[in-house]
């Protein structure tokens, strides 16, 4: 974010966990001045650790962090989220642009606690946003702004890809496909390096290859105009290795597997938004 006229004076961080931290570091990296940038939590202790790293503004008290906000960033657990928006109702008149990160909790949940018509941007980030190749599913309500909507574009853009969603029901499979995705990578690199574990290869040797591979694969797909489809099928031979294990994969109904999972994934996260939003 290159410091303009129309970039905001003030973001304010409520939560400053490692989300907040994410974006913290990819708005200093885009060149956002310390000086814009607010956080606020309950532990002085851990803002002291934000405040070393980053420089910017800390502060226990919410409230007076949001006070004058142009865009305040909600980044606490959703189990403490309706507790937050009632101590900082009061605070925000001025109707600052909200980007809530907070899995689970509707926009119309927030708006209500804050004390309606606010301008809310609903965000499923993911964790690789740490490390600036995040992928995040957004959502506006009704009185976020074509500005406002560009500005939350830009913060979240800063820690990687956004897409946005037109119904807000949406966010539950950007949950199943993005939020919960890195999971599920993992699981298979650690299986895959299992395996490899098993076949005789050192413990060290399978986890570099694996994390290898995976990443080459991610960059080759992402950098490449063919479908993913299409790369798989140009890895495998007929008759030759690859199509052994991807043999075994389909009698094995992964995508079936996969289906299944994420389907759950995506089922949990609306029983949390009705469970949560009370």
């Amino acid at each position: 974010m290159q410091p303009s006229n129309n970039a905001p004076h003030k973001i304010a961080f409520i939560g400053a966990g490692n989300m907040a931290k994410a974006i913290i570091s990819g708005l200093l990296a885009e060149g956002l001045k310390r000086i814009n940038l607010f956080a606020s939590g309950p532990r002085q202790e851990s803002l002291n650790h934000v405040a070393s790293e980053f420089g910017i503004n800390i502060s226990t008290d919410n409230a007076a962090t949001a006070a004058g906000a142009d865009v305040v960033v909600l980044a606490v657990k959703p189990q403490m989220l309706k507790e937050v928006c009632l101590g900082l109702a009061n605070s925000l008149s001025h109707k600052p642009l909200i980007i809530s990160l907070a899995a689970g909790i509707t926009t119309d949940s927030i708006s209500t606690w804050l004390g309606g018509e606010q301008a809310i941007v609903r965000c499923m980030p993911n964790t690789p946003s740490q490390v600036r190749v995040g992928a995040s599913g957004l959502f506006a309500n009704a009185n976020v702004s074509h500005a406002q909507k560009s500005t939350a574009n830009t913060i979240l853009g800063a820690v990687g890809v956004v897409q946005w969603v037109d119904d807000e029901a949406l966010i539950n499979p950007v949950t199943a496909v993005s939020g919960s995705g890195p999971a599920y990578f993992f699981l298979v690199m650690e299986a895959m390096i299992d395996a490899g574990v098993e076949l005789g290869l050192t413990h060290a040797a399978a986890t570099e290859l694996t994390l290898q591979t995976a990443l080459g694969a991610a960059i080759l797909a992402k950098q490449s105009s063919t479908d993913v489809a299409e790369l798989r099928r140009r890895v495998t031979s007929p008759k030759g290795t690859t199509e052994q294990a991807i043999n075994s994969f389909e009698n094995d109904q992964i995508r079936a597997m996969f289906s299944r999972a994420m389907t759950a994934c995506s089922n949990r996260a609306v029983e949390l938004s009705e469970l949560l939003g009370k």
